[in-house]
């Protein structure tokens, strides 16, 4: 750490923020008696809080965005110096960093071809939404219109992306919801909705199918998911389940939207969280990861099938995507993303997230063997949950406060960790890790020694 911030007094800083600040995901009434904790310095995998008390970030910035760690200079840099020369225009022009980071992130996407920048994930989704929208109206009379999207799976914070939400608590109090979003069931053997049955994944799938058939096939414009479900329990999709959801989507002239706000640009081990399952998405959409969090951006990236029905008329004037993002213009986002993705390539960061991610779930089932409380460990790459349980015959979910007891000894070991948060009713109770690309072996040891010990305190009273 700096030694500026550890011989500096911060506390103009902390009462201006307990003044004036409104935090996102937290409840304020406790800050009339404690401190809110503000964070003052990142380096690599670690964070110094306003006491100088340095932590060991397990969640990347606590939404899982700071792929390649903190104190990156070079980023720093390449934002600088874009900012100086040209910082904004709108996307109406293109741009010298916009160009080359899309040049260079479709190299890593073979079958897909163009990308739409913007600012954040909820509003790159809702970009795709309205794509898929107006291709009803351009092509099927409006009626191809339904959005299908799963049960537990996150696509954003906008009224149009809740809509496509999976996740209870988070839609509680913010409806009504806009039309023409279809849920289908999620896609966690471990909590199965059919009991035990054989090929879970090809049932999960079919169930899919199911909704189609009694929406009407012919109404149903784009499924979207994510490609490892994350606020709602870090589920890895089930043998057989993507084939036969390309299979589906194929049959039905169904456009394949793949959310890759969280998995994207190396946290599961490749470059995109779909690429391990052999699948062709029309329309992939992106965030957190794509610049580390450095710079604020965001990207839908289509193939040119989806994009070519955007100019098949110019003589019409309401032929094209008639959609702007303001911020979606700025270049310190694809200025980072270009040094983002280079420190990923230089550093072999993708390789180091798979074999860290083995060695994470391997610590993790080791920790299952130990404490009965551990119902079920899952995850790809450096993205990885246990899920808590009361009792593992009847898997009953731990009780949430418990499972938040966890996070908060976590927290007071030096280890931040996260665990879903108001998310399912009833099943907030899975312990959620995301470290950066760069964790070592000692960095992942440190993690799940810091369950273990907070596993035995909480526990066993």
């Amino acid at each position: 750490m700096d030694t500026q911030f550890q011989n500096n007094d911060w506390s103009d800083v902390v009462e201006a923020d307990r003044a004036h600040v409104w935090h996102h995901l937290i409840q304020h009434k406790p800050f009339e008696t404690t401190d809110p904790r503000i964070i003052v310095e990142g380096k690599g995998m670690r964070v110094w809080d306003q006491k100088g008390k340095e932590h060991l970030d397990a969640v990347s910035g606590g939404v899982w965005t700071v792929n390649v760690g903190y104190g990156r200079e070079s980023i720093a840099d390449a934002v600088r110096d874009q900012l100086v020369k040209m910082n904004y225009f709108a996307q109406t022009a293109g741009s010298i960093p916009g160009s080359r980071f899309a040049e260079k992130l479709i190299s890593k996407m073979p079958g897909l071809s163009r990308v739409y920048y913007c600012n954040s994930g909820s509003e790159a989704n809702e970009k795709a939404f309205k794509m898929v929208r107006q291709i009803a109206h351009k092509r099927y009379g409006g009626k191809k219109h339904k959005i299908l999207y799963r049960e537990r799976d996150y696509h954003g914070t906008t009224i149009a992306a809740l809509s496509a939400g999976g996740q209870d608590e988070r839609n509680a109090q913010y409806g009504p919801f806009a039309p023409g979003f279809v849920r289908v069931p999620h896609c966690l053997e471990y909590r199965s909705q059919w009991g035990e049955v054989d090929d879970y994944g090809l049932r999960a799938a079919n169930a899919i199918e199911e909704v189609i058939l009694r929406e009407g096939p012919e109404t149903v414009g784009a499924l979207c998911l994510e490609p490892v479900t994350a606020g709602g329990g870090v589920i890895t999709p089930p043998e057989g389940y993507w084939e036969r959801i390309q299979e589906i989507c194929t049959k039905y002239d169904i456009l394949l939207h793949i959310d890759e706000v969280v998995c994207g640009v190396g946290r599961t081990g490749e470059w995109f969280g779909y690429q391990h399952y052999g699948i062709k998405p029309d329309m992939v959409t992106m965030a957190k990861g794509v610049a580390s969090g450095y710079a604020a951006i965001a990207c839908l990236v289509t193939n040119e099938s989806v994009f070519e029905l955007f100019k098949d008329d110019a003589s019409d004037p309401m032929n094209y995507f008639r959609d702007v993002s303001t911020f979606g213009g700025c270049t310190a986002g694809p200025a980072a993303a270009i040094e983002n993705m280079r420190i990923i390539e230089d550093e072999g960061l993708l390789a180091n997230t798979t074999a860290m991610g083995a060695r994470l779930l391997d610590n993790l089932n080791a920790l299952a063997d130990k404490h009965a409380v551990i119902g079920d460990v899952r995850g790809k790459g450096l993205f990885c949950g246990a899920e808590l349980v009361s009792d593992r015959i009847s898997k009953d979910p731990m009780d949430e406060k418990r499972a938040q007891a966890v996070v908060a000894d976590c927290m007071a070991q030096g280890v931040i960790i996260g665990v879903t948060n108001r998310s399912l009713p009833g099943f907030n109770n899975t312990l959620c890790l995301s470290p950066a690309l760069i964790a070592t072996p000692d960095d992942i040891d440190q993690i799940t020694d810091a369950i273990d010990g907070a596993l035995t305190r909480v526990f066993s009273s």
